[in-house]
């Protein structure tokens, strides 16, 4: 039987994936090494480290360079709770297999942003702010004359998991036009994903929600300029899930302040805001602190995906010894 340990940010934070006794592993036909490990120095923890054939990660999980990985030589494979895990491997994985639960963490994404979208072609954030400041009946007819999801037009910026995930949850909208920016995407993917591949300047123009859903890369940081701010349409919604260094903060900041388009920010840059920050206060910002991704209950569901990974690899691994030193 495989040997395992569980290394998270902190005894709760394991809790909340795996639940309160781990039941979600309880299954897994492996058996689990030493207490959560939130740190990889002490003599108990290169202990584990040295007995364990996987290892279960998340987020706050320290680095695993080359020294830490020395006192490892059994691992064969991490499993993520969480985006991408290139990060734990500062000094290269050394052979190590992993993988991550992207997928899974794409869904609260895509559903917050599948909701914020209805939302904002609705012009549900000015109802409320209108609601409030006058107190009293509001003429529906005259104050929310563009307000609707029927034709409009969505522009999605990157066809990335979280992207894809998001066109299929507005697939029971026929009425919403669905265009996409990525250079990667080839027209015939386009095509089965029922969308419009077009290049970002057009998208810009012609949508009345950009939502972004880039990776942090070299060519994205800083992607949505003030040149192409200024292209979106009057009234039009920008939503960051993905990361605030995509957007040129200063550039946004002074686009939304003259209260030309609206935002629905869930990423910043910096993140959080400093406390100065006009955004906080803006009526056409929708400002959240990064609550689009896996947490809450959501989390049982990344701890139900590595459980499953982890019971796979357990049934299909060859045990150690046979036919490895």
């Amino acid at each position: 039987m495989i040997e395992y340990a569980v290394a998270v940010g902190s005894d709760r934070l394991a809790e909340r994936l795996f639940g309160p006794r781990h039941e979600a592993l309880a299954g897994v036909p492996a058996r689990r090494v030493g207490e959560v490990l939130t740190e990889f120095e002490s003599d108990a923890a290169r202990r584990v480290l040295s007995r364990a054939e996987v290892l279960l990660t998340g987020w706050d999980t320290p680095p695993l360079p080359a020294t830490v990985l020395g006192h490892a030589p059994r691992l064969r494979r991490v499993i993520h709770a969480g985006g991408a895990v290139d990060h734990l491997f500062p000094d290269g994985a050394h052979g190590i297999a992993h993988s991550d639960t992207g997928v899974a963490n794409a869904i609260p994404v895509a559903e917050f942003t599948l909701a914020m979208i209805i939302l904002a072609n609705n012009d549900a954030f000015r109802a409320q702010e209108l609601y409030r400041e006058r107190r009293t009946r509001i003429d529906r007819e005259a104050e929310f004359v563009t307000a609707g999801n029927y034709g409009r037009t969505v522009g999605m910026v990157s066809a990335s998991r979280t992207g894809r995930a998001v066109i299929e949850l507005l697939r029971p909208f026929p009425t919403l036009c669905v265009l996409v920016y990525d250079p990667f995407l080839t027209p015939q993917e386009a095509e089965e994903l029922g969308v419009e591949k077009v290049d970002l300047p057009d998208l810009v123009r012609r949508s009345d929600i950009v939502t972004l859903h880039a990776p942090v890369l070299p060519e994205t940081v800083g992607l949505f300029d003030a040149e192409l701010l200024a292209l979106m349409r009057d009234g039009a919604t920008l939503i960051n899930t993905a990361r605030g260094a995509i957007v040129d903060a200063a550039a946004l900041e002074k686009e939304l302040v003259t209260r030309r388009i609206n935002a629905i920010l869930d990423v910043t840059d910096p993140e959080p805001l400093p406390p100065a920050s006009p955004l906080y206060d803006l009526p056409n910002v929708f400002l959240t602190p990064h609550v689009a991704g896996s947490m809450g209950t959501e989390l049982r569901r990344m701890g139900d995906v590595v459980a499953g990974d982890l019971a796979r690899y357990a049934r299909e691994a060859e045990p150690l010894g046979a036919g490895e030193a």
